[in-house]
């Protein structure tokens, strides 16, 4: 719970928890088992039980975006391979069937 509580890496667990790679390893154990999921059910209903849960819930509707350059976009300096002249044609193809239609 210490690693969990401060976000610490593994390898700074204090020396009070023993090795880290054996934290880790029980720590990985009690998930895969379900032990972690059934603690905080049991902790759930145990303080919702005398009214100490209070249950809300919150929508984030925060939106990001990526930089331009995360998105896939143009780059810059001489293109290679097939694909770019596939797209081009294509781009062309539909510029000039839309020019004739109206």
């Amino acid at each position: 719970m210490w690693r969990l509580r401060t976000g610490a890496p593994w390898r700074d667990v204090p020396e009070r928890y023993g090795p880290w790679q054996t934290a880790y390893e029980r720590f990985a154990r009690w998930e895969a088992d379900g032990t972690w999921a059934n603690l905080l059910k049991h902790v759930q209903v145990r303080g919702d039980a005398v009214g100490q849960v209070e249950w809300m819930v919150a929508v984030d509707l925060t939106v990001n975006r990526a930089h331009q350059h995360a998105a896939g976009a143009r780059k810059r300096g001489p293109q290679t391979g097939t694909n770019w002249r596939i797209r081009t044609a294509r781009r062309r193809a539909r510029r000039s069937a839309g020019h004739g239609e109206g």
